[in-house]
């Protein structure tokens, strides 16, 4: 299976390609989800304006993205965003670090804007996670991040664990087949004895997890799916934490985007096979043999 990477790569590439040879500089491009950034000039060759809209913004923020963003960035984090954007950061390609290593953190940092911002809301959920396993009893808040179009990521804390849940619309019948095949293939797969630690994965198609049935801006129909996941404290440890925010964003891109991978492979399949069956057809056509006779008064006729 390809995992995808939680860093933008046109925003990496971008910068390498600057820092190497400043210039200027006016793009705009879309990510997963539908978040757009914009990479500008706007001033001079050696300071990028990078801008990012992402529709649960307004959730965000009340879940701390500006204080993770601040953590990271510091002075770049710029107080007042691009118009038609929500958030910016100013880059001066002069001021980056000169040694290899260092640049390329720094790139990458840049490079995982999108990514910083939605780590907010699961931040905020194992910190609640660990004042309630003090506490040994209370529920945290039922955090929701409506980042797409009638689809939301929902997370929860509890003393004992951390559960996030994500709803995903199967817009084809075919995409709803693959999807329940693909997500049970997570729950087999953790009976494995080398992955047994991996999180609880459970999956409900049109029915709502009891966590959110409570909630009334639920659709329940038959393209509607929901997947669970039940994070434990081990999987959010300091060790553990920025690697589980990273992958766990992915997952609705990561499956959709398998699945079509998936129906893409059955289809070249199908038409390497169709080729196949055709190719023993046409060596099973009999070959016509065709005879001239010739009458009497010397007329040719041909027969089969």
């Amino acid at each position: 299976m390809i995992l995808l990477e939680p860093h933008n790569v046109i925003i990496q590439t971008t910068l390498n390609d600057k820092i190497i040879k400043p210039s200027s500089l006016d793009v705009a491009f879309v990510d997963y989800d539908g978040v757009r950034f914009h990479l500008s000039t706007p001033e001079r060759k050696t300071q990028l304006l990078l801008s990012m809209h992402i529709r649960c913004w307004d959730e965000l923020v009340q879940y701390g993205a500006l204080e993770v963003l601040q953590r990271e960035y510091g002075t770049l984090l710029q107080p007042q965003a691009e118009p038609e954007y929500h958030v910016s950061l100013v880059i001066d390609i002069e001021q980056i670090p000169t040694s290899p290593e260092d640049r390329d953190a720094f790139v990458l940092s840049i490079a995982l804007f999108k990514r910083n911002a939605l780590a907010a809301p699961f931040e905020s959920a194992f910190k609640t996670q660990k004042q309630l396993e003090g506490a040994g009893t209370g529920q945290g808040e039922l955090m929701q991040i409506h980042y797409r179009d009638e689809e939301a990521i929902y997370i929860q804390a509890s003393p004992d664990r951390v559960t996030v849940i994500f709803s995903t619309i199967f817009s084809d019948e075919t995409d709803r087949i693959y999807g329940k095949v693909f997500l049970q293939e997570f729950v087999d797969a953790r009976r494995q004895p080398a992955i047994q630690n991996a999180p609880q994965v459970l999956y409900s198609n049109r029915e709502p997890p009891l966590e959110i049935r409570h909630l009334k801006d639920l659709r329940n129909t038959e393209d509607t799916g929901y997947v669970t996941f039940v994070l434990f404290p081990r999987h959010f440890s300091p060790i553990n934490a920025a690697a589980t925010i990273s992958h766990i964003q992915l997952f609705r891109d990561y499956l959709h985007y398998h699945i079509k991978c998936s129906k893409a492979y059955m289809h070249s399949r199908m038409r390497f096979r169709v080729a196949e069956f055709q190719k023993v057809l046409n060596r099973a056509k009999q070959e016509v043999v065709v005879t001239e006779r010739k009458t009497v008064t010397g007329r040719t006729m041909s027969t089969r």
